[in-house]
């Protein structure tokens, strides 16, 4: 059985930092991501990786965010800094995509969400 388990979220005053994970377990999976959904807005895509090491990010976290992964734990990480107001959401992790990394009807599996709330 497929699972993906987010870990890392919390309530951190702006301009703090946070690191998110999600362990993998059942799959190896070549590509693995992270979105956000924050209330009444889209899903959308925070950052991929593939197993490789090739990332993907959003304009709104280039140069504050780091996607990382641990291949061999089969973990990926999200190391987040600078924290703004905005980046409060949901963060949820993701793995295997079908298509394109910016849809998120395109990845087949999801963890639960782990809340980030950014104080200003």
């Amino acid at each position: 059985q497929v699972r993906l388990v987010e870990t890392g979220g919390g309530l951190v005053q702006a301009g703090g930092s946070l690191r998110l994970s999600c362990a993998a377990s059942g799959m190896m999976f070549s590509e693995m991501g992270w979105y956000r959904q924050a209330p009444v807005k889209q899903r959308e895509l925070v950052a991929a990786i593939t197993t490789g090491g090739s990332t993907n990010y959003a304009d709104s976290v280039k140069g504050r965010f780091t996607i990382s992964r641990d291949n061999a734990k089969n973990i990926v990480y999200l190391q987040m800094h600078s924290l703004k107001p905005e980046d409060s959401a949901v963060y949820y992790c993701a793995a295997d995509p079908e298509g394109s990394w910016l849809d998120p009807t395109d990845w087949n599996y999801w963890g639960q969400g782990t809340q980030v709330t950014v104080s200003s």
